[in-house]
């Protein structure tokens, strides 16, 4: 049953939509002021509050604009009698869901209270969601390498500033990356990926640009590039040593102008993304040699964060795989299998050179295989 609040000062208006609302089945609460509202939305999770806008105390605009600074989820449909133009637009700006008039339409009412109700469900499934993702994007670890890690990610979250990552396969330098993005001031925009390794030479400045119809053979239609797909986001340039020469001097000159043209194309579209690159080379080594742009590289590197191997954090590896048995059981929807101590002593003593994608793959395939509790014979045969 939907959880709705009536707040109106007004107490005709408060029964009349009650005797409604109660009788197309809702759970309804009655406020008569915007201040009890306000502490009632605070301590109670509804999907819809119905909110007149003209009140003594506080009226519901600024209702609406605390709720929404409290990151409430609940939905705000606003009633006035003063229907005009400005106040439906103030509220749309502050997020209000939907503006009626006093007296309101029944019919119309109700479709508004039953499409609020559906957009709160989403908004929360999002808001679950993400926290699932949180967790799984989480560097599990307590070892000084990975708190060095952790700590500069906190620190380099909140800025602008532009973040190379470097470390061996496999190390979690993509986890790196979305952290750095869900802790910052870009969380709610899109965090746009792109392999350099993955994408041939020929066709990696249309996708990292786009390209016009007709830029050459097989552009049938334009196509936005990742720049424009991050547009007030993140790009995540993964594997950026990869990337050829030509295409590191368009990205110099984006990062220099926050401006890009697609291939093809003769206009300048201006964005603004912050850049976050990742590699397992050693970039000085690649400009020394010819593969990469000392400019571009000073670019990138404001701030440099190392990953290290799971070799350097063995401490960290029993934590991980109790992580990684947890995800896996969630995952598979089977019951959470456990190891003996010198199951897990062993797997500290070898030498992961796949790192923490490696540590996985052996622990699903251990989950998979093995019984109840995984034994130092099974991690022997398996690992």
């Amino acid at each position: 049953m939907a959880k709705l609040i009536i707040v109106d000062d007004e107490k005709s208006i408060r029964a009349a939509l009650r005797d409604i609302l109660e009788y197309e089945g809702y759970d309804v609460d009655e406020a008569k002021d915007g201040e009890e509202g306000l502490e009632m939305i605070m301590r109670t999770n509804y999907e819809v509050a119905l909110c007149d806008i003209k009140m003594p105390k506080m009226d519901g605009l600024e209702l609406l604009l605390k709720a929404s600074e409290a990151s409430k989820s609940t939905q705000f449909i606003m009633i006035s009698a003063f229907g005009n133009v400005e106040n439906a637009v103030e509220a749309t700006k502050r997020g209000a869901f939907d503006f009626i008039t006093k007296p309101p339409d029944l019919n119309r009412l109700l479709i508004t209270v039953r499409n609020a109700i559906e957009r709160a469900k989403l908004v929360q499934e999002t808001k679950t969601l993400k926290k699932r993702i949180y967790k799984l994007n989480e560097i599990v670890g307590e070892s000084d390498p990975i708190r060095k890690v952790k700590d500069t990610i906190n620190r380099v979250a909140a800025t602008e500033a532009r973040v190379l990552v470097t470390g061996a396969n496999g190390s979690g330098k993509e986890m790196v990356a979305k952290q750095i993005h869900e802790k910052g001031s870009r969380a709610n925009m899109p965090l746009v990926e792109v392999n350099c390794a993955a994408i041939p030479s020929e066709l990696i400045e249309s996708e990292l640009f786009g390209h016009e119809k007709g830029a050459f053979t097989g552009a049938v239609a334009r196509r936005v590039g990742k720049f424009e797909q991050a547009d007030s986001g993140t790009l995540f340039l993964d594997e950026i040593g990869d990337m050829s020469l030509s295409a590191q001097a368009k990205v110099l000159r984006a990062l220099q102008e926050n401006k890009i043209t697609r291939v093809g194309g003769d206009k300048e579209i201006k964005v603004n993304v912050r850049v976050i690159a990742a590699t397992n080379k050693d970039l000085r080594q690649e400009i020394a040699n010819g593969n990469f742009r000392e400019d571009l590289f000073h670019r990138l590197s404001v701030i440099v964060i190392n990953v290290p191997p799971l070799a350097e954090r063995r401490s960290d590896i029993a934590l991980l795989a109790d992580k990684f048995l947890q995800d896996i059981a969630t995952e598979y929807g089977s019951p959470l299998k456990d190891m003996t101590p010198d199951a897990m002593t062993y797997l500290q003593s070898l030498p992961w050179t796949g790192n923490v994608r490696e540590l996985r793959n052996v622990i699903e395939r251990l989950v998979i295989m093995c019984g109840d509790q995984i034994s130092l014979d099974d991690v022997k045969l398996y690992a």
